[in-house]
Parts: C-alpha cells; sequence; structure tokens
C-alpha cells in the first residue's frame, strides 16, 4: 500500500499567522491533491519541476521539490532529462540555475541506478530472489517474490529481457489453471495454435486447465505478472520444451 503524504509546513511556519493558508497547504495541497491516485509522484514531480522553471523559480522551494523528486523515484538521468527539456521553453539560464541544485541532490559519486533497480522503482510489489529453483524451465533469468502464501497463494514473477518460461500445462481434474495479472514491464503469453497476446500493465490472463503455454517478458523489456494459482483437484504442473528462438524474436 502506497505511504499517505503527510505535510506540516504550512502550520509549522504559518499556523499562526495564516491558518488558513495553512490548512490549505498542509490538508488540500498536500492531504488532496498530492495523495490523488489520477497520475503517480513521479509525474507530479515533472510537472511542478516544469512549472517552477516556467515560472522562473528557482529558490528554496523549488530545491524541496527536487529532493523530492529524487524520493519519489526521479533518477539522475531522469532529472536530466527533465531539465534539459523544460530549458527549452523556460529558457537556458533558468536550465543552469536548476542543473546547479539538481547537481547537489543527486550528487556526482552516487552510483547509477542497474536495469533491475530502475525496473524495480515502476512496480509495486518487491522483484524478489532469483527464481533457481525453476531455473531449468526458463530461458534467461528469472525472479520470484511471495506476495501471499495463505488463503489464496500469489507470486510476483519479473522476467528480464529475452526471458520466457518454457512452454508447460497446469494439469487438474476439475476446476485448476492460472490466472496472470501483468503489473509492469511488457511480454507476451500464448497458448498452443493460438497468436501470442501483449502483457502489459492490467491486463489479465485467464489460463484454463490442461491448455499447453508460456509467458515471458519481451526481448527489449522487463516484465512482471502477478501469478495466482486456481485451485482445483488432482492438480499438477507440466514442464515440456523451451520456446524456440525463431518463434520468440518474431513476436518483436
Amino acid at each position: 500500500m502506497k505511504e499517505k503524504i503527510v505535510q506540516t509546513a504550512g502550520r509549522n511556519q504559518l499556523g499562526e499567522f495564516a491558518p488558513d493558508f495553512a490548512r490549505y497547504n498542509d490538508d488540500v495541497l498536500f492531504g488532496e491533491v498530492w495523495n490523488n491516485d489520477a497520475i503517480d509522484l513521479k509525474t507530479k514531480s515533472t510537472i511542478v519541476i516544469s512549472v517552477f522553471m516556467g515560472r522562473g523559480l528557482s529558490d528554496s522551494s523549488l530545491k524541496y521539490h527536487l529532493m523530492t523528486a529524487k524520493k519519489n523515484g526521479i533518477s539522475r538521468e531522469e532529472i536530466v532529462a527533465i531539465i534539459t527539456h523544460a530549458a527549452f521553453y523556460a529558457g537556458w539560464p533558468m536550465g543552469w540555475a536548476v542543473f546547479n541544485m539538481a547537481k547537489e541532490i543527486w550528487a556526482e559519486n552516487e552510483p547509477a541506478l542497474t536495469d533491475k533497480e530502475r525496473f524495480q522503482r515502476e512496480i509495486m510489489f518487491p522483484i524478489g530472489q532469483p527464481n533457481d529453483a525453476y531455473a531449468q524451465y526458463f530461458i534467461g533469468q528469472s525472479y520470484l517474490h511471495p506476495v501471499s502464501t495463505s488463503q489464496v497463494p500469489i507470486f510476483n514473477v519479473t522476467f528480464e529481457p529475452g526471458c520466457r518460461n518454457n512452454w508447460h500445462i497446469h494439469h487438474a481434474k476439475a476446476g485448476g489453471g492460472q490466472m496472470l495479472i501483468c503489473i509492469g514491464g511488457r511480454g507476451w503469453y500464448q497458448e498452443e495454435g493460438k497468436a501470442a497476446v501483449e502483457l502489459t500493465p492490467g491486463k489479465v490472463i485467464n489460463i484454463p486447465a490442461n491448455v499447453k503455454h508460456w509467458h515471458g517478458a519481451a526481448a527489449d523489456n522487463w516484465m512482471s505478472h502477478l501469478a495466482i494459482e486456481v485451485a482445483g483437484e488432482e492438480t499438477s504442473n507440466e514442464w515440456c520444451e523451451p520456446v524456440s528462438d525463431e518463434q520468440y524474436y518474431a513476436l518483436g
């Protein structure tokens, strides 16, 4: 669950002098607008920084929002791109001023994010540990994190670019099968004899029992999905042959 943003600066600094303004700042701007889920925090930080630059504001309030942007997951590479892009509209001197602030906040000696760390910031569940127990049934590296191990077992499965599992079947005498819910990146799901289905965030796949299929990341993207096992009678998994490179890379 996303941590709720709580702000007290208004009341701390202006509570006695301008109590209504302090309340609007703490309870409405930050309490409601910043906590609204219609757009994510990284996007909100990008908007605020761009507006500040467009208005020619480069005071301590902009520095606060740059610090907030880093906290909200904007990387050094991303802030450089944001400031550079905005500078074409807000003015080159403003770009210089904001870069001088950003250099202090995103220190030069800060290690660059790995692709895995960058992707982790895009999804809400942990990537987890290398999926070594099932590595023999995957081409490429996958990761596994147990989201729920009681009532309904749910696992977050993450695939590095180019990673996919073998063809396999979830057998069941009755019921059974599996559900996949893509939570980040881009990938593929395919049933034997049917065209592949693209997996993007929010895509839900219902896999009937006894149907041969495979799933994994796109060749140039990470991908994570929740795997939900459907209860059934006499269930078992059968792992089959790998997905050939010719078939996989034809998908794009």
